[in-house]
This record gives C-alpha cells, structure tokens and sequence, in this order.
C-alpha cells in the first residue's frame, strides 16, 4: 500500500471509474458516489468511466450517470467494446466484416473503427466479437461458432463470469456465454476488457491521462486491471468484494489504496509503516501472533484496516482467512 499526503482527487489527474457497484448498483445510486465526485471534478479530478458491459452504447451509459446524478457525456464513456473494437481495427482491413454475437454497444462500436458488422457465417466474417447483451439466442451463438470453426479471430469484449443480480445471486456473464463457441470449436478468444490490458490502453488514449487511478469493487477486474496497465488503484467497499476478500487477495489484486466509498478520492491516505514486530497507521497497530493477526488501538477503523491489510501483505501467498477474521470482527467495520 501506498500513502497520498493530498487527497486522491489532487493526486491523480485522472479517475478511471467501475461503474457498478462503484456509482450505480443496477439504476440505483451508490449512497454520496455523485456528491464525491462532484467535488472530485471541482478540485480539478478529471473522470471516465470504463466498463466491461458491452451491451451499453455510451450514449446510454451516459444518459444512466445523469440519472444518478454524475453528469456525464458519451466522450466520458469507454467501454470494453470500444476496446475490442480497436483491436479489431488494427488487425483486419478496412471494412472488414465482423460477426457479433452481442448488442448494439458492439455494433456501433465497430461502425465507428470502420468495420462492418454482421450476424451470420455465411457471410464469410474475418472475426468473431462477442459481448453480454440480455437474451442472447442459441442461433446467434451458432453462427458464432461455425464463423470460428472456418478460422474467424474469435475476440471477446470481456470474460467476467457473472454480472450483479440485483438484490439476489449473481447472473450469469459474458464469461460464462463464452464457453458456448470455445468448447464448442477448441478456440479460446482474445479478450479485452478487464484485467487485461486492451481496454486500459483505450482508457489512457482517450483520457490522455498522466498519473491515472483506476478505482473499482472487484479484485479481479479493476484491481489486477490496474496493476496490469501499470496503474495505481482505489479499492471501495459498495459493490462485491468484502474486507476479508480483500485482506486475503493474492499480490496481484491488491490495492494501493482502500476506501469505505468514493468519499476516498476527497481525502489523503495514510500509509501503513512497520513499527517493530507490526504495523502502524495512525492509531492502529497490527500484527501476526503465530497463526492469527490481532490489530489494536483506536480512531478511523479504517486505519486498522490499512494496518491489517499491510500485515496481511508481506509475503505472496495469501494470509487464510480464519487467521484474519477475529482481528477484522474487533475494528467493526
């Protein structure tokens, strides 16, 4: 973990936000997301927001933060269609047929780099690009796979196995839709969105970007995303992953920083410093007793998770769980 003696928003000339479960859950607001980032932009924070949901246009996605609250115009969009679509372009000729097994947000995205979507085999497609969109049909997946059985570039816009349910389980994702044509030919696609880097590098190009923070809720997505790109990150706790998961990730999905919400970007963060046989940040003191941590002290609860996590974080292999659990029970987060 690093420490930032100005706030986020001053530090960093870029944000580049998840949206859900980091702005919106679903169409409803994060509780003070569209306040903080208001101020964020006040102090001179500049904001994109990038996402792995294909199925979107901009346009839309734009049209939903204003809903919410975050003004936002399509040229602060960038999705992993976008991405996947760049990487189409700087592989196949001009007006190279694509044949997408997705929504609008792919089609259009291929329009704007010059490449010319369809939706069956025989067309002969030189790529196959596919992205969640809701109610996808077995049709379209088979033309998907009989393109990428006749060697089609099969390109993915993203590989998250699940999306939020709302208030119930997890849905299925792109991820998962995706081992419809892969097991079907033996062909695994080129993925682009988040964690790999394709759709990181179309951030900074559209941004153009300096010093940018990637600031998400998934460890698998935003933050082994960032750390892929070479960025720092923000890790807040409104979306999917939890105080342990995040005291247990493994080195590559670890956070520079770490949040309750977006309130983070407005505030310095204190770093974590070793203090004898623990570590200290702030009021908090934590260490590792044999098997188990243990974190004392008092103040901001959060300083005793930025304690513990840096406890947790000193070797590779991640910390077990039950080794963590009383010490993050005692800071009642």
């Amino acid at each position: 973990m690093k420490g930032s003696d100005r706030p986020l928003s001053e530090a960093y000339d870029v944000a580049l936000l998840d949206l859900d479960g980091v702005v919106y859950v679903g169409r409803r607001p994060v509780p003070a997301a569209a306040e903080s980032l208001a101020k964020a932009r006040a102090a001179g924070q500049r904001l994109a927001f990038v996402t792995n949901n294909a199925s979107r246009t901009p346009s839309a996605v734009a049209a939903l933060l204003t809903d919410v609250g975050v003004p936002a115009s399509p040229d602060d969009v960038v999705t992993s269609a976008q991405a996947a679509a760049r990487l189409l372009a700087e592989r196949l000729p001009a007006g190279a047929k694509v044949l997408v097994v997705g929504g609008m947000g792919l089609r259009q995205a291929l329009h704007a780099q010059g490449l010319r979507p369809v939706s069956v085999a025989s067309e002969r497609p030189a790529a196959v690009v596919q992205g969640f969109a809701p109610g996808i049909a077995y049709d379209l997946l088979s033309e998907g796979a009989q393109a990428v059985s006749a060697g089609a570039l099969f390109v993915a816009s993203n590989g998250d196995l699940t999306i939020p349910g709302g208030e119930g389980p997890p849905h299925p994702g792109n991820g998962a839709l995706l081992k419809v044509i892969s097991s079907a030919t033996g062909v695994d696609p080129v993925i682009t969105g988040k964690p790999e880097r394709p759709l990181h590098q179309e951030s900074i190009r559209r941004t153009g970007a300096r010093r940018p923070l990637v600031v998400g809720d998934r460890l698998d997505t935003d933050i082994e995303g960032a750390r892929n790109g070479g960025a720092d990150s923000l890790l807040v706790f409104t979306g999917v992953t939890g105080h342990l998961q995040a005291l247990t990730a493994s080195p590559e999905q670890r956070p520079t920083y770490m949040a309750p919400d977006l309130g983070g970007l407005l505030v310095p963060h204190p770093v974590p410093e070793r203090d004898g046989d623990g570590h200290r940040c702030r009021g908090w003191m934590a260490r590792r007793d044999g098997g188990r941590f243990t974190v004392t002290g008092s103040g901001d609860p959060f300083d005793g998770l930025r304690a513990l996590a840096s406890a947790a974080w000193q070797t590779d292999a991640p910390a077990p769980p039950d080794a963590l659990t009383g010490a993050l029970e005692s800071l009642s987060l």
